[in-house]
């Protein structure tokens, strides 16, 4: 902008009045940044200086109109003559201004950053925890039977018990229908879910989740409405599609929550999808064969047998799971055994563990035990989607934690800081990726960001 032009933005009150007097050399703010900076720490005294407003009183309605007519702003120029002595305009005032970093030399003041050892007081909090509240948990829990169910359906039609597919399909569709309900619920109004469906992005977990609930939702609706027209190609068909958008719909929520910043979810990414894809794999199988059991299966049914061991079998994996995951969590997982998260993961496994001894028992016992065993399973599944969500919250909140996670030692390092064997620290440098990988990484990019355009695209057609 020259005079000219900052003239002709002047309001009518300075139009025609003539410029201010020339700055005198000591009202010159010093050149340097070092200078400046001496400058204002020894004159930085409300008592010294002189703080009147420029317009207005403090604590009062600024006025539409200047304090004096045709005043200027002390010291400041027309046609930006401030930026004739602003450090942000000048090259030589600062020594890093025409430096340029070796090759390296960045990445290698990172690693020493992560890796250096941790303050002895951490000012946080550096992430806020989630807000989520008990819709989110029951909408895990619910999401994870409706697709072990579908499961199920599938598994039965391959068997040839077409009786169980169906009631499998009912199942399925009855525990998908609130889960809508409940992230709406969570949003807050319906609006907010289904603006989450004018995208397509199939990098994040989030979207592609609300878009594996609507398909699966409708799939599976199809499905029982094949069922009751008595379409059973139809019905096969369409449960076979449910079942394979189901595997997305168990598993989405753990990665969902593997790939935020809380230490405690983060760093069981490796193992918090198939976690959740066991425990629904077996609260879908203890919900079916339940619903079988009340709408008058046979006790030494086929199905009634093989549900029973799926869901003990799922169960098992679970717990193996989650064991191998706490040891490999080190301080991250110390918001499992705490608190509140600690007493649902009590519940859960007491829950589950019951189950087990109920279930070996059977045949002393009865089927009742059987019947019971598969609650359990049902209640510990629930326990357990309640306790990863509230030990998340309660990870996020541990400022240590967050500290530990930028320098790669939450999970690989004793209580005096020294790194542990057998696990990877982010501070040593990695290999650049080979060109032809670099290729293939940067052609999935554009491929699916094309996918994406083309999707969304679509869906603005069809509203």
């Amino acid at each position: 902008m020259d005079d000219r032009d900052a003239e002709l933005s002047q309001g009518p009150l300075e139009r025609g009045t003539p410029p201010p007097a020339g700055v005198a050399p000591e009202e010159e703010p010093p050149r340097t940044s070092a200078g400046r900076e001496t400058a204002w720490v020894a004159d930085h005294d409300s008592t010294t200086r002189d703080t009147t407003p420029a317009v207005g009183t403090p604590g009062a309605p600024a006025s539409w109109r200047r304090a004096v007519e045709g005043a200027h702003v002390a010291l400041a120029r027309r046609g930006w003559g401030d930026a004739r002595w602003s450090f942000l305009y000048r090259r030589d005032d600062t020594g890093y201004a025409d430096v340029e970093p070796r090759d390296g030399e960045v990445a290698a003041a990172n690693r020493r950053g992560r890796a250096a050892a941790l303050p002895p007081t951490v000012q946080g909090p550096f992430i806020k925890p989630p807000v989520w509240t008990w819709e989110i948990p029951l909408y895990f829990w619910l999401g994870g039977i409706a697709s072990g169910s579908s499961f199920v359906a599938l598994a039965c039609d391959v068997a040839g018990d077409e009786r169980s597919a169906r009631i499998a399909r009912r199942v399925a569709l009855g525990t998908v229908a609130p889960a809508p309900l409940l992230l709406i619920a969570d949003l807050g109004r319906p609006a907010r879910f289904l603006n989450m469906l004018r995208i397509f992005k199939p990098r994040s977990p989030m979207n592609l989740g609300a878009w594996a609930l609507v398909a699966f939702s409708t799939a599976n609706a199809g499905a029982v409405g094949a069922d009751l027209l008595g379409q059973r190609r139809s019905a096969r068909a369409l449960g076979g599609a449910t079942a394979l958008i189901g595997g997305y719909l168990g598993s989405y929520t753990g990665v969902l929550l593997a790939a935020t910043a809380v230490p405690l979810w983060a760093r069981s990414r490796l193992l918090l999808g198939p976690i959740f894809v066991a425990t629904a794999t077996a609260t879908g199988a203890a919900a079916t064969r339940l619903t079988l059991v009340a709408v008058g299966l046979p006790h030494r049914h086929p199905t009634r047998r093989a549900l029973g061991q799926l869901e003990t079998g799922a169960m098992l994996v679970e717990l193996g799971l989650s064991m191998l995951n706490e040891r490999r969590l080190h301080h991250a997982g110390d918001a499992m055994t705490e608190g509140r998260p600690g007493q649902l993961f009590t519940i859960g496994r007491t829950a589950v563990t019951t189950g087990l001894a109920l279930r070996l028992m059977r045949r002393p016992l009865g089927p009742a035990a059987h019947h019971v065993g598969s609650g359990l399973y049902l209640a510990g599944g629930l326990a357990f989607r309640y306790a990863w969500v509230e030990a998340g919250k309660a990870s996020a909140r541990d400022d240590m934690d967050v500290a530990r996670m930028a320098r790669g030692t939450l999970t690989v390092e004793d209580q005096l800081g020294a790194p542990i064997g057998g696990g990877r620290t982010p501070s040593s440098a990695r290999r650049p990726l080979a060109p032809g990988m670099r290729t293939l990484r940067g052609a999935w990019a554009e491929a699916m960001r094309r996918t994406s355009l083309l999707v969304e695209r679509a869906v603005r057609r069809g509203r």
